[in-house]
């Protein structure tokens, strides 16, 4: 045997199958039409797969969070990238749902309700993590206590957004206290006290680089994300029209409530402020 075979291995060595298990999530694909539409193996494994990118992307972030905490921007700033790269493969991977045909959907839909992908308790997840900490969306797994224990314990934790306005704090930056966007609106002084101290980051990048670019990543985290709903509202119409949710939602008319959503709003508005140098 050449030294640059692979291996026989025995029956007690680690090998690719037993590390990832893949025996085990091969069989988590379980049609629920029968006989089974040949169509719904791809809508249960790209599903899947969208929890597989949800899980990942929890991690990441909180990763993120560990390193603003410890002021180490770049270090932070590496893993938010990590999660936009991932991002853009969330907006890549709907589009696999066209190359089911209408007609084809229709054939095994029905067999989903009442699930719906508004059940996704990962997602809400990633929303509660940057900062978007709907409370109302708990109402919708009041049958599922241990979601809902998992999903307050996101509201009461620090996130993303506040995270990163601590850090600019912890920094010298003026922040004003309280980061919150509808108290911010509310009080024109500490919103104005917020664009002070994000206008050094945008007029003098290279002074404040390592900032510079931890901003701008999480401006690109947030532009994906709003890429992601806006092309998922275009795939749903096009494959339902403006059926309804399986789950009870309005469904196309819903999803369309989501696009202008924003993680990091100040971020994005800032740029209004800027002056020719």
């Amino acid at each position: 045997m050449s030294k640059d075979e692979p291996k026989p291995y025995g029956v007690s060595d680690l090998t690719y199958n037993r590390y990832l298990k893949v025996p085990e999530l091969l069989q988590l694909q379980v049609p629920q039409s029968e006989p089974a539409h040949h169509d719904e193996m791809l809508f249960i494994v790209i599903h899947q797969t969208y929890e597989l990118w949800f899980k990942l992307i929890l991690h990441e972030l909180e990763q993120a969070i560990d390193h603003m905490n410890g002021g180490k921007v770049l270090r932070a700033r590496h893993f938010v990238h990590r999660v936009v790269e991932i991002s853009k493969v969330l907006v890549a991977q709907i589009h696999i749902l066209e190359t089911m045909k209408p007609v084809e959907f229709l054939e095994f839909r029905h067999r989903l309700m009442p699930a719906s992908g508004f059940q996704s308790s990962q997602f809400r997840e990633v929303e509660y993590l940057c900062g978007l900490k709907d409370k109302r969306y708990l109402h919708f797994f009041s049958s599922r206590p241990e979601i809902v224990e998992a999903l307050e314990a996101r509201l009461a934790a620090p996130d993303v957004r506040t995270t990163y306005y601590d850090m600019l704090r912890a920094k010298g930056f003026g922040v004003p206290d309280n980061v919150d966007p509808d108290y911010l609106k509310a009080d024109l002084a500490a919103e104005q006290q917020l664009y002070d101290a994000l206008l050094p980051l945008y007029q003098d990048p290279e002074a404040n680089l390592p900032l510079n670019l931890l901003t701008e990543s999480l401006v690109s985290l947030d532009e994906y994300f709003a890429l992601w709903r806006e092309h998922h509202v275009r795939v749903v119409e096009r494959v339902i029209g403006h059926k309804r949710g399986t789950g009870g939602s309005s469904g196309v008319g819903y999803l369309k409530t989501t696009v202008d959503k924003r993680m990091f709003p100040y971020l994005w508005d800032v740029r209004t402020r800027l002056v020719r140098q």
